[in-house]
C-alpha cells in the first residue's frame, strides 16, 4: 500500500470492538512516536496509558477524565491514553513554545502506523486536564493535552443514535486551493480561511 492511501485511510472512529491491543501493538505505536521530528530534538511528548483488560483501575481514572459525550462512545475502547507535552526544554529550562506541535508530529506517526496495523486511534480534547494533574500526579514540567481512544474499529450501529449518524457521515476535506498558498494575502481574501 502507498504511503498517500495510508494515510486517506486514517479515520477516527468512535465504534470499537472488544478485541485487545496488547503491548506488542502499543510498543510499535511508542516506537513510531518516538522517531518523530522534534525541536532541538526535545521529544517533549509523554505519555500514561492504560488497557481496559490489564490495569482496569488506571483506565478507569482516565476514563473519569472525560467529557459525558466522550463517556457515551469510548467504554468499548480497550485502551485509553492521556497525551503530555513537556513546557520547558529538559537541557536549557527555556519555555518549549513547540511543544504541542512536536507532540502532534509523534501523535502523527503513531496515526499512521495504527492504520497499517488495522488499529484505530481517536483523539479527544474533552477532558479535564486540570483532573488529570491532580488523579495522576501529573508533574508541573508536563501539560495534559489530548486523550486518545486505541483499538480495532467496530460495528457504528452500535454507537448511540446522535454519535451514530455522525460516525457514519461522509468525511470531508478542504480542497488544497483552501489550505496552501503560493502568494502572499493582498487583505482581500477570505479571513476565515
Amino acid at each position: 500500500m502507498d504511503l498517500l492511501n495510508l494515510i486517506k485511510q486514517r479515520k477516527s472512529t468512535r465504534a470499537f470492538t472488544d478485541k485487545d491491543v496488547g503491548e506488542a501493538e502499543m510498543n510499535k505505536l511508542f516506537e513510531a512516536a518516538r522517531w518523530a521530528a522534534s525541536s532541538y530534538n526535545g521529544q517533549p511528548w509523554r505519555f500514561i496509558y492504560a488497557n481496559k483488560n490489564t490495569n482496569p483501575e488506571l483506565y478507569e481514572k482516565l476514563f473519569n477524565l472525560l467529557a459525558e459525550f466522550n463517556q457515551a462512545w469510548v467504554k468499548s475502547a480497550p485502551v485509553l491514553m492521556l497525551t503530555m507535552a513537556r513546557i520547558k526544554y529538559e537541557k536549557s529550562g527555556e519555555t518549549y513554545n513547540h511543544a504541542w506541535h512536536d507532540l502532534g508530529l509523534a501523535l502523527g506517526n503513531m496515526y499512521i502506523l495504527a492504520t497499517s496495523l488495522g488499529i484505530s486511534l481517536h483523539e479527544m480534547a474533552g477532558f479535564s486536564a486540570e483532573k488529570a494533574k491532580t488523579e495522576l500526579n501529573i508533574p508541573d514540567k508536563l501539560e495534559p493535552v489530548t486523550m486518545v481512544a486505541i483499538g480495532y474499529q467496530g460495528d457504528p450501529s452500535n454507537l448511540p443514535l446522535d454519535i451514530y449518524k455522525m460516525e457514519s457521515s461522509e468525511r470531508e476535506r478542504k480542497p488544497i486551493e483552501e489550505i496552501a498558498f503560493n502568494k502572499i494575502f493582498n487583505g482581500g481574501e477570505d479571513k476565515n480561511k
